[in-house]
């Protein structure tokens, strides 16, 4: 697990998240992910108050929200295809190792002191590689162990967890630096990832059924970008995560410069203030089902935002503990409610077919809008002071709602990205390579005259289709002679990768096709493939 993994809900959320946990094998998942985030984040509030005592830097305690945010950046899509194309759970096992391994050799260097700012922050980076690799494994594996019916429910309890390890990992975390040392914290973090191995190892999710052979990793990654570049619904959930993280970013990283040379505060009293950001975050996943219903989306991610926003006006600008307490339950409620939209919101958007890569992309703009937050945040602090700096980026974060106000959530809740059922493909010559061959696929329609502007118009939402399942290019021709004849066109670089097109279709797909056919004067339309060719 990783401390900063944001809450994902596949569905809109339900009044009682709890029926979940009678499914075993999701309830064992959510005990050891419980587990490991409690150690994950009794390590992030050690680590973070272990670096405010290695220097006074502001630059440097902002760098360690850095290093466990970059490595999101860099390798969430490749480990969304990994999990995409792979067994999930042996993507789990793996990097769940590789964490233990960080964990526990930050707990030798520590127990010798030997730690100082740069193994510190590579060592955050290392921890950060595995939790970048191992999160689109993770969301994606939950749907598999459980039903539709459940998903909601089920994805809202892993907010609930995380929020829990919130509110109780740093104040654990800070008692246990306050009456041993920090290697026991970072040891703990250590054990708590066997946990997570030990569970992923005896869980059956369900098989992934598909006829053609698993894509390889650097096609995968290519597709998932192309998917979320074609995706409209998906692009405008990453700006308004952008949007909301980019800003809201300051308060974490510079919350413990607060604590220590502001507020004059120890390790414990540290991981009091996370607490209460814990704490309202729990508060928020229990607040979130009516906000969102008498809300909708979009106002309860505009509200969430303003919200947290004031929080970290306040942190910057108040110098009573009590107060900047409060403001912290309170920021922890509006943290909680706009990352579970945003990520309600970006399972609503993704088939299956591409789920991890699109939870993947997600994550990168998420974690790299928290990487490169914190810099700057830690930067303008340098230069002004932490109270201008927070109170600078309050105001960045409410014009966010202003500049986002014209990409809408609302509505995503219904499509029904189920599979549709494949249309048959014909066959391919047997001596021709189906992963080198090229396709030119024509579709031709013939168009009254009179319907033929609307025809245009509802043409042109497959463009987006055709991109976004695998095509590299699109088109719409009117025949110059016949103006009743209309011809689309897509290019895919290889009869496979058409193949795939043909399983990605989803039920929301197939009625956008609908609507084009029912354009169709008579019969239905011609489809011809033409293949490449090399002398």
């Amino acid at each position: 697990m990783t401390d900063s993994t944001p809450v994902v809900v596949a569905t809109p959320p339900v009044s009682s998240p709890w029926s979940a946990l009678s499914i075993r094998a999701f309830r064992a998942v959510w005990l050891a992910s419980l587990i490991s985030n409690i150690g994950t984040w009794m390590q992030s509030a050690g680590a973070a108050w272990m670096m405010t005592s290695l220097t006074m830097s502001p630059v440097l305690v902002a760098l360690m929200q850095t290093a466990g945010s970059l490595p999101f950046f860099l390798l969430a899509l490749p480990g969304g295809a990994l999990a995409d194309i792979v067994d999930r759970r042996r993507v789990l096992i793996v990097t769940q190792a590789w964490m233990a391994l960080a964990a526990a050799a930050l707990a030798v260097l520590a127990a010798r002191d030997l730690v100082d700012a740069a193994n510190l922050l590579g060592l955050t980076f290392a921890l950060g590689v595995g939790a970048a690799l191992s999160a689109p494994a993770f969301q994606a594996i939950i749907p598999e162990l459980v039903p539709r019916s459940e998903l909601g429910g089920a994805v809202a309890l892993g907010g609930v967890s995380m929020n829990v390890a919130r509110a109780v990992g740093p104040a654990l975390g800070g008692l246990l630096i306050a009456a041993q040392h920090p290697s026991l914290v970072f040891l703990l973090n250590a054990v708590s990832f066997l946990a997570v191995i030990a569970v992923v190892m005896v869980i059956r999710p369900a098989a992934r059924e598909t006829t053609l052979p698993p894509e390889r990793v650097i096609g995968a990654v290519i597709a998932g970008a192309r998917f979320s570049r074609h995706s409209r619904e998906l692009r405008d959930v990453l700006v308004h995560s952008a949007a909301f993280v980019l800003a809201g970013s300051a308060l974490w990283a510079l919350l413990p410069q607060v604590a220590r040379h502001d507020l004059g505060l120890d390790g414990v009293g540290y991981g009091l203030l996370l607490g209460c950001l814990g704490v309202g975050a729990i508060a928020g996943a229990w607040m979130l089902p009516s906000i969102v219903r008498r809300l909708g989306s979009d106002r309860s991610l505009a509200a969430a935002t303003i919200a947290f926003a004031t929080a970290s006006a306040i942190l910057g600008l108040a110098h009573n503990l009590p107060v900047i307490a409060v403001a912290m339950v309170g920021g922890g409620v509006a943290w909680m409610v706009g990352m579970s939209t945003l990520s309600i919101a970006a399972q609503q958007a993704a088939p299956s077919w591409v789920r991890a890569r699109a939870l993947a992309v997600s994550l990168l703009v998420i974690q790299g809008s928290l990487a490169l937050g914190s810099l700057a945040a830690g930067a303008l602090a340098t230069r002004v002071g932490t109270s201008f700096a927070l109170a600078a980026f309050a105001v960045a974060m409410t014009g966010g709602v202003l500049l986002t106000r014209r990409r809408r959530l609302h509505g995503l809740a219904d499509l029904d990205l189920t599979p549709s059922a494949p249309r048959p493909a014909p066959a391919l010559p047997a001596d021709l390579d189906p992963e080198e061959v090229p396709v030119l696929v024509m579709v031709e329609y013939d168009i009254a005259v009179a319907d033929a502007a609307a025809f245009v118009v509802a043409a042109a939402a497959l463009e987006h289709i055709r991109r976004r399942d695998g095509a590299i290019d699109w088109a719409l021709y009117r025949d110059s002679e016949r103006d009743t004849r209309f011809v689309e066109t897509f290019h895919v670089p290889s009869w496979l990768e058409h193949l795939r097109q043909h399983e990605r279709i989803t039920v929301a797909d197939r009625l956008v096709e609908q609507r084009v056919r029912a354009f169709q004067r008579a019969g239905a339309p011609v489809v011809t493939h033409l293949l490449g060719t090399r002398p």
